[in-house]
């Protein structure tokens, strides 16, 4: 996936649901039907599966990752990020 792929979706104030994989053996994003698929390498503790997730979502949209916030699911699977 290059950077700004997702641009499209890269509206202010917009919504991102996703269902995450921690641990996985490949970084990815997959669209689905009203959710996006995450597969991150990064372990599921400290944070670093959210940061993995935060910055892999920032590249696919093309924006710096300090615009994403995540908003529900701090310690779940399932998330969601709003584009500021």
């Amino acid at each position: 996936m290059k950077r700004g792929d997702w641009a499209d979706l890269a509206v202010p104030g917009a919504e991102f649901r996703l269902r995450v994989t921690p641990g996985a053996r490949r970084t990815a994003l997959e669209r689905g039907e009203g959710v996006i698929r995450a597969h991150v390498t990064a372990a599921p503790e400290d944070g670093k599966a959210n940061a993995a997730v935060a910055e892999l979502l920032a590249e696919a949209l093309g924006v710096a990752k300090s615009r994403l916030v995540l908003t529900r699911g701090a310690t779940a699977r399932d998330k969601v990020f709003r584009l500021d």
